[in-house]
């Protein structure tokens, strides 16, 4: 029995796997109306979600949204809007305005700390009848979403004199990086690029690279290298074919989603999101929050 059953083994272990479709996405429901918490935001926040919805309507999806008013110039989002969300995992949200050099802190980031969504995700790439300078873009920027420059922790030493701390944490960078490489995989992405600035914060950005380093060596059929964050901003606008996940620390991140963004088409026809585990928040304003796997 044990020989007979041989060839079919050798046959069923030399066939050739098909390559990954794009997997990173979650599997559809049961087909019932499923309640999505809306957040029309500030600007063109209503219009743009309001477009959604209309799709939405016309589409006959099986959703129905949970709307809250919320707005950038608000102390603090409302309770009952993190409990929906928390109950309904997935949310619509406009843009909310932040004040600039002072008022309220950023309603975004609250929603980002309070909800740990840790990873922004924004996949640029042309798109066909918009014509751009560059052909040949599929960038998909991941960029740690908690910590870095936005840690919010700053104060006046003396008037005059005021001092913002970076923060950089080993749990956090090796997270992002597992998450940037687990996407590579999922996605049949062929290379991963950390962004940083190590020659001149060599123990910031040195931590994140060693966490970044210490993940690649579990994907070795994946690609890694490492770029300086200003040089990483010259070759985007020269040859962006030559990179395809970028993972990078907060702040960089910022800046090389919206220059690659810009490179194919502009911030507001990107698609975006940030991550964590259980939420997902879709943002108009080009990128969005949601977590993952």
């Amino acid at each position: 029995m044990a020989r007979r059953s041989l060839p079919l083994l050798k046959h069923l272990l030399s066939r050739r796997i098909p390559a990954r479709s794009v997997t990173y996405m979650h599997r559809p429901g049961d087909g019932s109306p499923r309640p999505v918490t809306l957040i029309p935001g500030d600007g063109i926040g209503p219009m743009v979600t309001g477009a959604v919805e209309q799709v939405m309507e016309a589409m006959h999806a099986p959703v129905y949204f949970e709307k809250f008013e919320v707005h950038g110039n608000m102390k603090a989002v409302p309770p009952e809007v993190l409990d929906s969300i928390r109950k309904n995992k997935v949310c619509l949200k406009g843009g909310l305005v932040t004040p600039m050099g002072g008022g309220v802190s950023s309603l975004n980031v609250q929603l980002r700390k309070e909800l740990d969504l840790y990873a922004s995700l924004v996949n640029c790439f042309n798109l066909p009848g918009l014509p751009t300078r560059h052909d040949n873009v599929d960038i998909v920027v991941i960029r740690e979403n908690t910590e870095g420059e936005y840690s919010g922790l700053e104060h006046e030493v003396v008037p005059g004199v005021v001092e913002s701390l970076k923060v950089i944490t080993k749990f956090c960078s090796e997270r992002i990086a597992k998450y940037a490489f687990e996407y590579a995989y999922l996605n049949n992405r062929k290379k991963v690029t950390a962004v940083h600035k190590a020659n001149i914060m060599k123990l910031a950005d040195g931590l994140f690279l060693e966490s970044c380093r210490e993940v690649a060596t579990k994907y070795p059929g994946i690609k890694y290298n490492e770029i300086i964050v200003d040089n990483c901003c010259m070759q985007l606008v020269s040859k962006p074919e030559q990179f395809d996940v970028m993972v990078t620390p907060n702040l960089y991140g910022n800046l090389v989603a919206n220059t690659a963004a810009g490179i194919a088409g502009g911030t507001g026809v990107m698609p975006g999101g940030t991550v964590v585990s259980y939420y997902c928040i879709v943002t108009s304003v080009f990128s969005s929050d949601y977590l993952p796997f």
